[in-house]
């Protein structure tokens, strides 16, 4: 995207009334972000759902000044700016059609053949939430996918300190301008967030922690991944409003169920019995309905067979099955060891990662 480009789809951000959905209609009817400000009013008046007032202060050049002030702090800064129609942009964000125009990014943020999923929850995480998000991550470490969250107190900050120590990228989602940090007790986090991956923000340095931001964040959290986890959430909380965002935009949702009498179990247990989200009690079972295949990541330091691996009684009655019955399906294994689809396909992921059985493509799974 060119200087210029960069400084019109900017302008236009500034000016009142103009949000992201109004944008993109312009932008598509005039041919790019420049070609707005050469259309005549009359013209653009034709687009539907654009007004007379809409428009009113598309060319006061007070927006171009703004334009130019923040795009000074872009380049002092080396920030990177993702445009919503080029290929550095999220890919499933840019099928949201009240996705942002521009996206700012810092640090080492790499999409390419990412599976990527957000990860949120309450401020106020328990030891069960922690032990989950340890447990989370370990398992699906050897896929590789980059965990989104929203760099905030509890569930966000504890699951993108676990994605680091597992060497995974994590991105965090601001709901202001990458000037500053929110909260500031967690300024120590952000050289290792910026080695393995980055921050990521739609707001301008002039844009402060408000209320609404952070509400207005949570659609970039949910509309760019795959699918969207809660780990703990009170009756009412941010981390629901993401979950909803998630389902508007037809992604999956997945909630990580408690016990009735814990306060900070009751939202994730709402969206389950609601049918809003998927219950979720290990890595494979999202591994399995997201259907992804674990052959296509490789660990990022391979697994080898240990000449004694420990073995409980049920993953030696799976691998006696599979020595004896070569590639079998997940059902099958499941059907035939007496086991619930979603606890077999937790059990083979462990296993996997023991060196014990090597999954293919299909569902498939054979003894090593």
């Amino acid at each position: 995207m060119t200087e210029d480009e960069i400084l019109a789809a900017l302008r236009l951000q500034a000016v009142p009334n103009i949000g992201d959905v109004t944008a993109k209609k312009l932008i598509a009817h005039c041919g790019s972000p420049t070609a707005v400000f050469k259309d005549k009013i009359q013209q653009l008046l034709k687009i539907e759902g654009i007004g007379r007032m809409t428009l009113k202060e598309l060319y006061h050049p007070s927006y171009a000044d703004d334009a130019e002030q923040e795009y000074d702090f872009i380049r002092k800064n080396n920030l990177g700016v993702s445009y919503f129609m080029e290929q550095d942009y999220p890919e499933l964000l840019k099928h949201c059609v009240d996705g942002p125009v521009l996206l700012f990014h810092n640090g080492n943020i790499d999409l390419k053949n990412k599976h990527i999923i957000s990860v949120v929850g309450t401020r106020n995480i328990t030891s069960y939430g922690t032990a989950f998000c340890e447990t989370f991550i370990e398992d699906i470490a050897p896929l590789d996918p980059i965990i989104v969250s929203g760099f905030a107190y509890g569930v966000d900050i504890t699951i993108q300190k676990m994605a680091m120590e597992h060497g995974l990228q994590t991105i965090s989602c601001l709901a202001h301008g990458l000037n500053q940090i929110y909260p500031k007790v967690h300024k120590k986090y952000v050289a290792r967030i910026e080695k393995h991956g980055g921050f990521l923000t739609e707001f301008w340095s002039t844009s402060n922690p408000d209320r609404e931001n952070f509400l207005k964040r949570n659609r970039i959290i949910a509309g760019m991944s795959e699918a969207t986890v809660v780990i703990e959430s009170a009756e009412k909380g941010g981390s629901l409003v993401t979950a909803d965002l998630a389902n508007g935009y037809h992604r999956d949702v997945f909630a990580v169920p408690g016990r009735t009498s814990d306060k900070f179990s009751k939202g994730c247990n709402d969206l389950i019995k609601k049918q809003q989200a998927q219950m979720l009690t290990s890595a494979a079972e999202l591994v399995y309905l997201l259907d992804w295949e674990l052959e296509q990541k490789k660990p990022k330091s391979p697994l080898q067979k240990q000449l004694f691996v420990a073995l409980d009684e049920t993953e030696k009655s799976i691998h006696s099955y599979l020595q004896q019955h070569g590639k079998q399906l997940l059902d099958t294994i499941a059907l035939e060891c007496k086991l619930p689809v979603f606890q077999a396909s937790s059990i083979l992921l462990t296993m996997e990662m023991k060196g014990v059985v090597r999954p293919w493509p299909g569902k498939l799974f054979e003894a090593i």
